[in-house]
């Protein structure tokens, strides 16, 4: 399965206000069921990032932490057929600058199978 961009701020601040929430130990996730409203009759997974600045003063390893975060969640989609329509916002911690990419694969991998 592919990831879809869940783009535009409105969006965003839905995901962000009436989401769940879900806490690994490299990220955290909000996550709204549904499509977005500007694609309404699409269906996936939307995943949006969002990495404060309190997460790091540089802006290239806050840039790092999402990639990092993003990828592992594209690979273990790709064992995935089918899951439901929904919008991921997915939050970095701190631990995924410096963690082994196999515990951010492990983290996504278990917030999938509570999907």
């Amino acid at each position: 399965m592919k990831i879809k961009r869940l783009s535009g701020r409105k969006n965003n601040d839905l995901v962000r206000r009436k989401g769940k929430v879900w806490k690994g130990k490299t990220m955290t996730i909000r996550l709204l069921p549904g499509s977005p409203k500007t694609k309404a009759d699409d269906t996936g997974v939307f995943v949006g990032t969002q990495a404060s600045l309190k997460l790091h003063k540089s802006a290239v390893k806050r840039n790092r932490m999402r990639r990092r975060c993003r990828e592992a969640l594209r690979k273990e989609l790709l064992h995935y057929d089918t899951l439901p329509t929904v919008q991921l916002l997915v939050s970095p911690r701190s631990s995924s600058l410096t963690c082994v990419h196999a515990d951010i694969e492990h983290d996504v991998r278990t917030f999938l199978s509570t999907l």
